[in-house]
């Protein structure tokens, strides 16, 4: 009999290591409710399940994008809709107009009103938006990629390159010109009204946030803020004019975008080659002095004028009610796709309880019979004093 090394007491404080390892897993794997709570505990189902949880959380995203994109449509054509009645008021009173039992002044009371009406036209245009984006004037153009425009994602400027170019609160038709005074500040123009910004440039990859004027973009590469200022010197952002898009990023992944025309609407943009605004602003210009003859030519005028504007408004109104449509079956479409990620990364992660429960039951017996054989092992040593008596 040996007391200087007692093996079985090693062997039981070995085997309780391990059992009281397998305990404290089945304590945090039924606390947390998880199966993974780090890589070792299964390193590729680890792998597996964040890039699902990536997924999971990018369509969520995608469906709060698309929901946000339905009351940035409701909100446009809500607008149109009024737009629509004043038209047709307008249309009404063009009618009336022509009709020979009115006298000129009655004529030019008519004009008074058209002119009021074709003012409206032109204020929901410019108030109509959606978190500070206006909807119905245009201004939702994007940098033109025709050659038109320098300042475009993988332009060289110096020893790098634009990575990407952001003109969401740029002004459309407007082209915006670089300049640059040494020794880093660099300014961007706007050609429609003079008003510039001027920003200060550092070395290396870094972000021009020209905020005042909605345009900002990316150098990416590395070189002096001389050289990236003196590249850029005399380059041009030119905006696409008129009607213009907007994209819903309504997928998790990039490309995974649907598109919206959001078309001016203003009185000078509808109404075909005689738009509403010159239309009614020659009727209006007549006065009791003119014959009938005149207001009745303005009328038909102005009359087929109003005939294309109510075509041109209710092509913008079906397309945006078609992008609604589509935005809805969409959200209907990523809440299903949501739900099967999650199942198929819970599946993965999460513990199974039941099976947890029992390796726990398991694992606390061991301990338990653990802890009381090592006892009896340590005790062992103490019959040696038996042969000392």
């Amino acid at each position: 009999m040996r007391i200087n090394t007692n093996v079985e007491a090693l062997n039981a404080q070995r085997n309780l290591n391990v059992t009281g390892q397998m305990y404290a897993k089945s304590i945090e794997k039924l606390s947390s409710g998880l199966r993974i709570n780090r890589a070792a505990d299964d390193a590729a189902g680890l792998s597996i399940s964040e890039k699902l949880r990536s997924q999971v959380r990018g369509v969520n995203q995608a469906i709060r994008n698309s929901q946000d994109g339905i009351s940035m449509i409701q909100t446009a054509e809500g607008a149109l809709n009024e737009a629509h009645d004043i038209v047709q008021r307008m249309r009404e009173l063009s009618v009336q107009a022509g009709n020979d039992t009115l006298s000129a002044a009655d004529r030019v009371a008519i004009g008074d009103e058209l002119t009021q009406l074709r003012d409206e036209i032109d204020g929901i245009a410019s108030r109509t938006n959606f978190n500070g984006k206006n909807l119905l004037n245009g201004s939702l153009a994007v940098a033109q990629d025709t050659g038109s425009s320098d300042v475009v994602a993988g332009a060289a400027v110096g020893a790098g390159t634009i990575g990407s170019v952001d003109v969401s609160g740029a002004e459309a038709g407007a082209t915006y010109a670089l300049s640059f005074t040494g020794p880093d500040q660099l300014t961007l123009t706007r050609g429609s009204d003079s008003v510039a910004q001027t920003i200060t440039i550092g070395d290396n990859s870094q972000t021009m946030n020209f905020d005042a004027l909605g345009v900002s973009f990316n150098f990416v590469g590395t070189d002096t803020a001389a050289n990236i200022g003196g590249a850029l010197a005399g380059d041009e952002i030119v905006m696409a004019a008129g009607n213009s898009n907007a994209a819903f990023q309504v997928g998790a992944d990039t490309g995974q975008t649907i598109s919206a025309a959001f078309n001016a609407m203003a009185s000078t943009s509808i109404g075909g080659g005689t738009s509403v605004s010159a239309a009614v602003g020659t009727y209006a210009g007549l006065t009791t002095a003119n014959t009938d003859a005149d207001f009745k030519a303005a009328a038909d005028t102005l009359r087929d004028s109003l005939d294309v504007a109510l075509q041109d408004i209710s092509a913008q109104r079906s397309e945006l009610g078609s992008v609604q449509n589509r935005l809805e079956h969409t959200v209907r479409n990523l809440g299903v796709t949501s739900e099967n990620l999650a199942a198929s990364e819970a599946r993965i992660r999460d513990a199974d309880m039941a099976a947890e429960t029992v390796a726990f039951t398991k694992a606390q017996i061991l301990q338990q019979a653990g802890t009381a054989i090592l006892a009896q092992a340590n005790q062992a040593p103490q019959s040696v004093l038996g042969l000392l008596r």
